[in-house]
Order: C-alpha cells, then sequence, then structure tokens
C-alpha cells in the first residue's frame, strides 16, 4: 500500500509499466540480434533486419541499442546468446496439424517446453516429417480495396513475382513466395 504519498503510487505503477517494456525490448532485440545473425548487418539486403529494426523504433527502442544489437548479431561485437531456429511438429485436438517454429538458445527447454504447452492442450508430438509437408511459407500483403479493381492489383503485383490475388471482400489478398515478399521486382 502506499498510503498517501503520490510518489509511492506512481512507483508501483511505473515498476510493472517499466517490467512489461523491458520484456518488450528485449525479445525485440533478439529478433535484431538474430536476423543479423542468419542475413547480414546491411538491413537494405536483409528484409528481415529491417523488418525487426522497424518494428523496434515503433516500439521506442533505442538507436544504441538496436545498433549493438545488430553488431552482436553480425558478430562485430562480442555477446550475445547463440539462437537457433527450430521447428516441431504435432497434432493439436481433433488431429489438426500444428507445426511450431521457436527461437531459443537452448534446445532441451524449447523442446521440454513445447511439449508441454501441446500436451495441456489436448495436443501431442509428431514425428519430423509427418505433418511439415502439409505446410509452405508464402509471402502474404493484404491491400485494402478503396477504389482499386482486382484488375489494378493484379497488374501492379504480378511483375512484382506475386502468384495469386484473392478478394476478400474489404481487400485484396496477395500471395507470393516469402523471399520475394520484400524488396522484389517493378510493378506500378
Amino acid at each position: 500500500m502506499s498510503g498517501h504519498s503520490k510518489w509511492a503510487t506512481t512507483k508501483h505503477k511505473k515498476a510493472v509499466i517499466d517490467a512489461k517494456r523491458g520484456k518488450l525490448f528485449a525479445k525485440m532485440i533478439k529478433n535484431i540480434e538474430v536476423a543479423a545473425r542468419t542475413g547480414g548487418a546491411d538491413p537494405a539486403g536483409n528484409p528481415t533486419l529491417f523488418d525487426a529494426i522497424q518494428k523496434a523504433k515503433k516500439s521506442s527502442v533505442p538507436n544504441k541499442n538496436i545498433d549493438s544489437a545488430v553488431k552482436r548479431g553480425a558478430g562485430l561485437e562480442a555477446g550475445g546468446a547463440d539462437y537457433e531456429t527450430i521447428m516441431y511438429e504435432g497434432y493439436g485436438p481433433n488431429g489438426v496439424a500444428v507445426l511450431i517454429e521457436c527461437l531459443t538458445d537452448n534446445r532441451n527447454r524449447a523442446a521440454s517446453d513445447v511439449r508441454v504447452a501441446m500436451t495441456r492442450n489436448g495436443g501431442n508430438m509428431a514425428d519430423p516429417g509427418s505433418v511439415s509437408y502439409l505446410f509452405n511459407r508464402k509471402g502474404v500483403i493484404v491491400v485494402p480495396k478503396g477504389e482499386l479493381t482486382e484488375d489494378d492489383v493484379l497488374g501492379a503485383v504480378l511483375d512484382a513475382g506475386a502468384e495469386e490475388v484473392n478478394d476478400l471482400g474489404e481487400s485484396f489478398e496477395v500471395l507470393s513466395e516469402a523471399t520475394d515478399l520484400v524488396g522484389g521486382g517493378g510493378g506500378g
């Protein structure tokens, strides 16, 4: 209880907000490190890194923290955990196929956490390759309709490598290969 002290009340509220913000910052920094490690330190040539930096800037992560995360991820600066991406396969309730992609610095802990989450929610783990063939990684862009027609959208995106355009009512959904999503070809 803070009693009658206004600062004590402010301090307790601030502690909760700062804890949430710190957790968010740590997650964003980790994503930047991993993107820099896997695709290089140049955001112009690494769309994943570019996206991670933009998200961090939107969440007010300081530029100094972003820059040092890029350097750590690219190996230009010491420190940082060795993160890796691991895929798990399983079946959810009623036999629904589930493909889980994890980013972790500890394989054993991640495997245990995923297994616990699956069993507690009515699912079970599957052998590698048993459900992954059902999934494809795709790039998805949703374009608000406004004054656009389907022909306008098709004309603009087919040159850039889009595979499919779907009319969702209020918007258009453009599907492409994930690698074509950022920085791809021309279009109008």
